[in-house]
């Protein structure tokens, strides 16, 4: 009983493993699976059932027939093990180790040996030789296409064949086998060829792809970084530099006793005082979100990032008519949903919706790939871990009389879903409460008083 628990618990942990992955990673891992099944199959049909055939053709056939199917297996686990790293010199990441081929290439001499051998004895028939020539290269040959140009991988494969068959010829085997075995060796290597490569191409080219999704995301949040530090720079460069003239002023009209150096100072605090509502204005733009720009940053941003972005509104995002306080709460949801978006799954679409009712505006957020991965900050009332942007966003609303739900909708589609009364008013001092988000830029400044 408890070996079934084991192995029910070890299947599950498999299905949620696969669950787990990227769509990119599923096809990645399916690619890699096939291929190592590819040498299995040969080796467990073409290579195995030839070799029953010596078990009536006495000892000899039959030591040769075991030998041959140990190194077969033998070749199978070393190409299993091989195709890793040829999957990552193709792609560029890491060389493969020349090592490594040593002992595939001396099993593949002992292959070829044991076949000549056994076609020598008499411990193969026809058909038996041919599908045995058909076996004889697979397993070598998958991991081998992956680490040589497709120009030396011909030259290598017609001097194996040449070599195989003038070996099979040497020792008496008839003309139409040897055609026979000619065409088994040019099937072989034209399936491997065809199979293993392209395989690979597509798979290195989506992550390429997928490399470079990511890249234009973060290039994205760069270049927004940059334009707040020019902002910054712009509002704080000319009026420290004045500051500090009229500062040096006052200093020396003060040692000389002249009483302008009052009025200097109240110029220097009048300056200052400026720059911090400049500051502070910088600031809140920053912080606080204005929707119509937040929907088409974030329509950009991820199609920028290779998601297809559908903006759907009754009215139009400009033309709903809500309260400043309304629109710059659900631009804050816009913002926010839009980085989870890119962050969590691995979405394709997304929908963003926004409508007025007779007392409230509604948004949703909606988009696929969410599977069975991590939520965007959790269900409804739970961040599960996914951290505190949702739950920033619930205190957000609800300083405003408004509600956030978020929650899986079938099995590939996750939603966000605020609303908020048109009747809201900013919390205070004519802005929204502040977010307890941690990621979010901290004020910087004092209010005045």
């Amino acid at each position: 009983m408890k070996g079934l628990r084991g192995v029910i618990g070890r299947v599950r942990g498999w299905r949620r493993g696969w669950h787990e992955r990227s769509k990119l990673e599923r096809i990645d891992l399916y690619t890699r699976l096939t291929l190592c099944s590819i040498t299995w199959f040969f080796a467990v049909s073409w290579g195995l059932l030839p070799l029953g055939e010596t078990l009536d053709e006495g000892p000899v056939a039959m030591a040769l027939g075991g030998a041959f199917l140990a190194a077969n297996l033998a070749q199978s686990v070393l190409s299993n093990r091989n195709l890793t790293p040829a999957f990552d010199d193709y792609r560029g990441t890491t060389a493969f180790p020349p090592g490594r081929l040593r002992l595939p290439v001396a099993l593949q001499v002992l292959m070829t040996g044991l076949l000549v051998a056994l076609a020598a004895v008499g411990g193969l028939k026809d058909e038996g030789l041919v599908l045995l020539v058909l076996d004889l290269p697979v397993a070598f040959l998958i991991p081998y296409v992956l680490i040589v140009p497709v120009r030396r991988f011909l030259l290598h494969s017609a001097a194996f064949s040449a070599a195989v068959l003038g070996l099979l010829a040497a020792v008496g085997v008839p003309g139409g086998l040897l055609f026979g075995a000619f065409v088994s060796l040019a099937v072989v290597v034209l399936l491997v060829l065809v199979s293993a490569r392209p395989s690979v191409w597509s798979l290195s080219v989506m992550w390429q792809a997928e490399e470079a999704r990511d890249m234009q995301a973060r290039l994205a949040v760069a270049e927004e970084r940059l334009r707040f530090g020019r902002d910054m720079h712009d509002v704080l460069g000319r009026n420290l530099s004045v500051i500090a003239l009229k500062s040096e002023l006052a200093v020396e009209l003060a040692q000389r006793g002249n009483p302008a150096a009052m009025d200097q100072m109240v110029e220097v605090q009048r300056i200052a005082r400026a720059s911090q509502q400049e500051v502070r204005d910088v600031v809140r733009g920053y912080r606080e979100a204005d929707l119509p720009t937040e929907l088409m940053g974030a329509q950009g941003v991820l199609q920028a990032a290779g998601i297809t972005c559908t903006v759907e509104g009754a009215d139009g995002p400009a033309g709903i008519g809500a309260p400043a306080a309304v629109q710059a709460a659900l631009g804050w949801v816009v913002r926010e949903t839009a980085t989870n978006v890119l962050r969590h799954g691995d979405p394709r679409h997304c929908w963003i919706r926004l409508a007025r009712t007779r007392d409230a505006v509604v948004l949703e957020v909606e988009n696929d790939g969410a599977g069975a991965t991590r939520p965007l900050g959790g269900a409804d009332g739970d961040d599960g871990g996914g951290g505190s942007g949702l739950a920033g966003l619930r205190v957000r609303l609800g300083a405003l009389g408004g509600s956030l739900s978020a929650g899986a909708v079938g099995d590939d589609l996750f939603r966000v879903t605020a609303t908020v009364p048109l009747t809201a008013r900013p919390h205070t001092n004519g802005r929204l409460a502040p977010s307890p988000d941690p990621s979010a830029a901290p004020s910087v400044l004092p209010e005045e008083r």
